[in-house]
């Protein structure tokens, strides 16, 4: 079955002095490493920051472009992971296992598949 690992993050979050340190770049390639080393690893990326977002609208035929994010929220999308584990507990550990799981959050959704 095939998940996206969602990515949230709370700009205004106090992160652990580690989280703000060299060492969470460290962690995050250390978990991008266990996900290709697992072979479960379809996809992936970081994203830029909210601020450069642009929403497309198509209401009425005219299309409605708008700068900023879809939703103002108090968490926001940094990036993702597509994984592929035989269930939804397998990919909750892999969530887990994130190093922004201790600071912001990862929401974890079954990708759909096929009609």
């Amino acid at each position: 079955m095939q998940y996206m690992l969602l990515i949230y993050g709370v700009p205004t979050a106090t992160p652990d002095d580690k989280d703000l340190g060299p060492e969470q770049f460290t962690d995050w390639g250390d978990a991008s490493k266990a996900l290709e080393a697992e072979g479960v690893l379809r996809g992936g990326d970081g994203l830029q920051g909210v601020e450069t977002a642009t929403t497309v609208r198509v209401r009425g035929g005219d299309r409605l472009v708008t700068d900023g994010p879809f939703a103002e929220t108090k968490e926001h999308l940094l990036g993702y992971y597509a994984i592929e584990v035989p269930d939804l507990d397998q990919a909750l550990t892999w969530a887990a296992r994130l190093p922004n799981a201790h600071w912001g959050s990862v929401e974890v959704r079954p990708i759909l598949t096929g009609p």
